[in-house]
C-alpha cells in the first residue's frame, strides 16, 4: 500500500462552483497509484466540496437559487453576523452540503461519471482562497 497527500489553493471569485477536476487529476497522475481511493477535504467551515454536473452550466445556477431560497443573506433568524450578512448563511449551507469526497481509483483514474466534476463550493460572497487537502491510498 502506498500514500500520497497534497493541498491544493483554491482562489474562488465569490460565491459559487470552482472546478478543481483537472488539478487533482494531475496530481493523482503525478503518485504513480494506480488503484485505489482519493480522499478530498476542504479546510473552512463557509466553503464546501461537492461532485456535481459539469456539462450544463444551469445546473450550477440552479443550485445557487435553490439555497438562496433556502438559506437568505440577512436572515433574522441568525445571530452570528460579526462579518456580514452572508457569515452565518455561508456556514449553514456548508453545513447542508459536504467538507469532503472520496472518489475511487481505477488504472490511475478517478472513475467518475461522464458528467462528474469535483467543485469547490464558495458560500461567501466575495473571493477567497480556500485551501482543499487530498489524499490518496493505493498501489
Amino acid at each position: 500500500m502506498q500514500q500520497a497527500h497534497t493541498t491544493f489553493e483554491v482562489r474562488t471569485p465569490g460565491r459559487g462552483l470552482v472546478e478543481i477536476t483537472p488539478q487533482v487529476a494531475r496530481w493523482l497522475a503525478s503518485t504513480g497509484i494506480a488503484t485505489g481511493l482519493v480522499t478530498l477535504f476542504i479546510r473552512h467551515t463557509s466553503a464546501s466540496l461537492l461532485i456535481q454536473e459539469n456539462a450544463d452550466p444551469e445546473v450550477q445556477r440552479d443550485l445557487e437559487r435553490f439555497l438562496a431560497r433556502l438559506v437568505p443573506d440577512g436572515d433574522p433568524l441568525f445571530e452570528h453576523v460579526s462579518e456580514g450578512a452572508d457569515d452565518m448563511p455561508a456556514h449553514v449551507r456548508a453545513a447542508l452540503t459536504a467538507t469532503s469526497v472520496s472518489v475511487p481509483v481505477v488504472e490511475g483514474k478517478m472513475v467518475l461519471g461522464t458528467w462528474q466534476g469535483i467543485y469547490v463550493y464558495e458560500h461567501r460572497r466575495r473571493g477567497h482562497v480556500r485551501q482543499v487537502v487530498g489524499h490518496v491510498l493505493g498501489e
